[in-house]
């Protein structure tokens, strides 16, 4: 697998992997905007990132962006029933009309941007969003970013 080789090559260094939700372990294009609950699961990404948060020295996060604050809660019930690895304390959901409606890759670039930076890790971002990887490269030069590509054989 792919993105397993490659995090082995920071074996002895913790990592930090912060996956995006939204087109990379969620079809977002499948049922109604509100319905989030209702998206179906990427299952194939879904099980590799499984395999992942076995391995020791990886810490695995969800980033990812709500167009409403309703849609906290229903991303978390989504992840509590088909990505239940990710633990709760790892999971950071950001609303954006709790932020005046910030552009995506604002608020994402942020967040990174502010990140306790007080070990050595390494933090590794998963995205699908283009835009999203662009800002991340201008903002916090010290973070791998990878395509959700990464999770495809």
């Amino acid at each position: 697998m792919y993105i397993k080789e490659f995090l082995e090559e920071y074996n002895d260094k913790k990592i930090r992997l912060f996956v995006d939700m939204d087109g990379v372990i969620v079809d977002y294009k499948v049922g109604e905007p509100h319905e989030f609950d209702k998206k179906r699961p990427l299952y194939d990404s879904i099980a590799k990132l499984e395999e992942i948060s076995k391995m020791c020295n990886v810490e695995l996060h969800i980033l990812s962006v709500t167009r409403m604050d309703v849609g906290f809660d229903e991303k978390n019930r989504w992840l509590d029933k088909f990505a239940p690895f990710f633990e709760k304390e790892n999971r950071t959901i950001i609303s954006r009309q709790a932020n005046g409606f910030e552009k995506t890759t604002k608020l994402k670039a942020n967040y990174v941007k502010n990140l306790e930076r007080t070990d050595d890790s390494v933090i590794i971002i998963i995205d699908d969003d283009p835009s999203v990887l662009k800002e991340l490269k201008k903002t916090s030069k010290d973070v791998v970013l990878l395509k959700d590509t990464a999770l495809v054989d």
